[in-house]
């Protein structure tokens, strides 16, 4: 079995993605993975040396299959990087495993991705795979693998039999949300704003790419593999990214394990939803939802040119 392809898709962290480039070589299926670099352009000139110091990281980056490196002349953005780097490769080779350049990823974590994608291959109500769990107060309760409706953006991967279903479209995303009860259940049931991101999406007031892929998988009432455990620690809340403060919300302990059990009762777990419902109540970020366009108005206004900040908790699931 060739491992699937990795698309790593980088900006101006020369340090953390130092620490990915690291971690992802300590996985065994590193040296048989074919690893694609995208490499954005700089926003302005403050942001050339530190993707200039990126990008000397990159061509010397060796313990893998093939390196590709794919750099930007100009700034595209997450979102488009994203949709545009997946779907290149999922197209040429059918899946893709997906990385940012401040994710620490567990030794386990491509034998564990491989084996989900293979495993679920032709499995059409299973579409992404995630590496990230969040940190759930009663983990105990959780099986090794389980199926949530929410798909994670912190190491993930899916096939193109399901990446091609990607609607762009926000506008259109939203019309399959008419009902009140579809908003609910879409938001885990009043838990996290994702309607409300949405629809700030559908207003041109955010530019992401990971709620449109939550609706295109909730109107083909698609489900998300998760391990039990964590494989993905996310490094980059620090203040030093483009969407984040500071924060220690999302921290985790990476898994060492080596063994998973992957089901073919391909159904929600309630369990889950409920610890993942939990966490995301803790987090308190769906109470102040009807003022995320507000806020994000006014930062607009403010920032004049730059582009918004908004918290990490309402990011996440870019």
């Amino acid at each position: 079995m060739t491992p699937a392809p990795i698309a790593l898709f980088a900006y101006n962290r020369p340090t953390h993605l130092a620490r990915t480039l690291e971690a992802l070589r300590d996985n065994p299926l590193a040296h048989e993975s074919r690893l694609h670099i995208y490499s954005d352009g700089p926003k302005t000139s403050r942001d050339e040396p530190a993707v200039a110091q990126v990008r000397h990281i990159i061509r010397k980056t060796n313990g893998f299959a093939e390196v590709t490196i794919h750099e930007q002349t100009a700034n595209m953005g997450l979102a488009r990087s994203i949709i545009a780097g997946v779907t290149e490769l999922s197209e040429r080779y059918g899946s893709v495993i997906v990385l940012e350049d401040d994710l620490l990823v567990a030794p386990g974590f491509l034998t564990f991705m491989n084996q989900a994608l293979v495993h679920y291959e032709h499995a059409s109500r299973v579409m992404a795979i995630s590496g990230y769990l969040f940190p759930v107060e009663h983990a105990e309760h959780l099986a090794s693998t389980f199926f949530f409706s929410v798909p994670a953006s912190w190491g993930w991967g899916t096939w193109h039999r399901a990446w091609k279903q990607l609607q762009h479209d926000s506008t259109q995303l939203l019309t399959g949300l008419r009902e009140k009860s579809d908003q609910d259940r879409f938001d885990v049931d009043g838990a996290y704003p994702y309607f409300t991101q949405l629809k700030l999406q559908a207003a041109g007031k955010l530019d992401v790419w990971g709620v449109r892929w939550y609706a295109t998988m909730f109107a083909a009432k698609g489900l998300c593999l998760y391990p039990g455990e964590s494989l993905v620690q996310n490094i980059g809340m620090d203040g030093s990214g483009m969407h984040c403060n500071r924060s220690s919300q999302f921290d985790v302990c990476l898994s060492e394990s080596a063994i998973w059990n992957f089901s073919d009762h391909i159904e929600e777990s309630l369990a889950a939803r409920n610890e993942i419902r939990s966490f995301f109540l803790r987090l308190g970020v769906y109470k102040h939802g009807s003022r995320i366009a507000e806020l994000i108005s006014g930062l607009r206004r403010v920032m004049g040119r730059m582009r918004r900040t908004v918290s990490p908790s309402l990011k996440q699931m870019e």
